[in-house]
């Protein structure tokens, strides 16, 4: 005899199975994002180099500098940059040049050096941009790994998804695949790890291009800390207008 009851219990029991798997995996990404940005306010001392063929044709160093609501302004340290300034605020980026006075709309996929975009110096987070759901795991080197599909919830993020690999119990991010909006596949990031202030965090990020061959780009945090920077900074008006502006 058919149990109207039970049959209204189970499924709603398959209906509710996909929220709750979604709910894990964005929480996984949430913890996997604070091996990259250990502090809601950071200041993170960045160096990128890039690479053809194995050989070191370029190096650049900038100051990022992060706040809640993703926000975070990039300051450029090299000889010859110093001056210029990247300003993200939500899914808006300003590029600031010392001899301007008008602060000029970017991409976020503006390159800053090789395969590094503006995009990936200034931010730092997953998972208030993305929503992820498990595609299960896949055996890498004898170890099985989680593989998670993120999709982006907001405007102006650098990459339309990611295939996200975690590392599975401590989710620590171990690689992503970068799709822009037509789906192709633009990079791959494979990200290591160290101890520093007493806890692991991602201390390098290495992105290859995964269009043009032998070019790897290597983003690597040397410093990090806790800094909570003026809100005032986070203006591109007065960013530019303050030309000769210093940030210790």
């Amino acid at each position: 005899m058919f149990n109207f009851k039970i049959f209204i219990i189970s499924l709603f029991a398959i209906l509710s199975q996909p929220a709750q798997a979604d709910q894990t995996a964005n929480e996984w990404v949430e913890v996997a994002d604070s091996y990259r940005q250990t502090n809601d306010n950071m200041k993170v001392s960045t160096r990128v180099r890039l690479f053809k063929k194995g050989v070191q044709t370029k190096e650049k160093l900038y100051q990022v500098f992060i706040k809640p609501g993703r926000q975070s302004l990039v300051l450029f340290q090299s000889s010859g940059e110093k001056g210029q300034k990247v300003l993200m605020m939500a899914d808006k980026f300003w590029m600031i040049m010392p001899k301007s006075r008008r602060p000029i709309r970017i991409t976020p996929m503006q390159k800053l050096l090789g395969e590094a975009s503006t995009g990936d110096i200034a931010t730092m987070s997953w998972h208030e941009d993305y929503d992820a759901v498990s595609e299960g795991q896949k055996e890498s080197n004898g170890i099985m790994l989680d593989v998670l599909k993120l999709t982006a919830i907001t405007k102006g993020v650098s990459y339309k998804s990611i295939r996200l690999t975690l590392q599975p119990e401590t989710h620590k991010p171990v690689m992503a695949e970068l799709y822009v909006s037509s789906g192709k596949l633009a990079k791959t990031a494979n990200f290591e790890t160290g101890l520093r202030d007493g806890r692991e965090q991602v201390t390098k990020m290495i992105l290859t291009d995964a269009i043009q061959k032998g070019r790897v780009t290597e983003v690597e945090y040397q410093s990090s800390e806790a800094y909570s920077l003026s809100a005032k900074y986070y203006n591109p008006q007065y960013l530019a207008k303050n030309r000769k502006l210093k940030v210790k």
